[in-house]
């Protein structure tokens, strides 16, 4: 698809030599013989790379594009001044503005065509970098993108470190045999779309999804209220799930949430060839046993959740109980968490 090049130049001579020379190399060019006729056209049109004049009456190139580069879909779009005079002080100033080059007036049709082809292609890098981030950040946990970005610039990994965390598992019942009684599309879209939901509350509570296990999620909350969220983002799971009740989706919704807190280990685990980045200890283990504790719809919390949050009018703990948890000696406290 052909690109369209916006030419701005109140010397109308000007702007026919230059629209010879694109239209010839297979452009779609827009001409402006102002700044407010040029920003008029760019809201109205979308504009592939600029060619501005930097002496204009009323609104000076450079002027015009300081207003191009505050609108949004113009902040990387290529921008190049036409100048008649290569004064140093104007060219400072012209790419302190945003600008990306220039050319001298008048210009050849080697220097347009070799200055236009490296912005657009570095422009479109740029947009397929911008893309893939979108995708990456579909596929990754908030907390792992990040440290993807900042890998990618220190060319180091972090280090793992043990801090304070609120662990959250959710889990469907009866998975198994639902899965075995529904066909296999309609179950990845009803599985889908209830994953979506708790992502959804996840995020609005303050944590981030550190990976799904089929049916189910585990999130993860730090900072000073991340025990309060977690347990105010699980009974929103619940709250949600009986709002949007229908008959036929009664054995989607039947989930049980476990949650804990204390202290894990989180960094990269893995190979070089294929990292994740988790939190890992007993805190992370007990969190997922207590989810498999939780009857369907309701909360299983342990008492270290209890006595973090129990002051907090909206969240009630009671039916306390020591159950005995494979893989701990002794027996835990678990309380179950609703509203008041």
């Amino acid at each position: 698809m052909a690109r369209t090049i916006l030419i701005v130049d109140d010397d109308e001579s000007a702007r026919e030599v230059l629209l010879q020379m694109l239209e010839f190399e297979g452009y779609e060019v827009i001409q402006a013989e102002s700044g407010e006729q040029a920003i008029a056209l760019a809201s109205s049109v979308q504009i592939d790379a600029f060619l501005l004049d930097i002496a204009m009456p009323r609104m000076s190139g450079i002027d015009l594009c300081r207003a191009l580069r505050r609108m949004e879909r113009y902040s990387t779009v290529p921008i190049i001044f036409l100048t008649g005079q290569a004064d140093d002080v104007v060219l400072e100033e012209a790419f302190a503005s945003g600008g990306d080059d220039f050319l001298n007036k008048p210009s050849t049709l080697a220097g347009v065509r070799v200055r236009l082809k490296n912005h657009l292609q570095r422009m479109e890098y740029l947009r397929r970098l911008e893309r893939m981030r979108g995708v990456l950040k579909q596929y990754l946990s908030k907390r792992t993108l990040e440290v993807v970005e900042d890998s990618s610039l220190t060319g180091s990994l972090p280090a793992p470190q043990e801090q304070d965390l609120a662990i959250c598992f959710t889990d469907m019942r009866g998975f198994t045999a639902f899965s075995e009684e529904t066909e296999p599309t309609r179950l990845f879209s009803l599985i889908s779309a209830l994953l979506a939901e708790q992502v959804h509350m996840i995020h609005e509570c303050g944590g981030y999804v550190d990976k799904f296990s089929g049916d189910g999620v585990m999130a993860i909350f730090d900072g000073p209220d991340m025990v309060l969220q977690s347990c105010l983002c699980a009974l929103n799971m619940l709250d949600t799930a009986r709002v949007k009740h229908q008959a036929d989706l009664a054995d989607i919704l039947r989930f049980g949430i476990g949650i804990h807190t204390g202290r894990a280990v989180i960094g990269n685990i893995g190979s070089p060839e294929h990292l994740d980045y988790t939190a890992i200890g007993s805190t992370v283990n007990l969190a997922a046993r207590l989810c498999g504790q939780a009857e369907a719809t309701s909360i299983a919390v342990s008492k270290a959740v209890r006595d973090a949050a129990k002051s907090d009018h909206r969240l009630n703990f009671h039916s306390e109980r020591q159950v005995s948890i494979r893989g701990i000696k002794d027996l835990v406290t678990v309380y179950t968490l609703s509203r008041p």
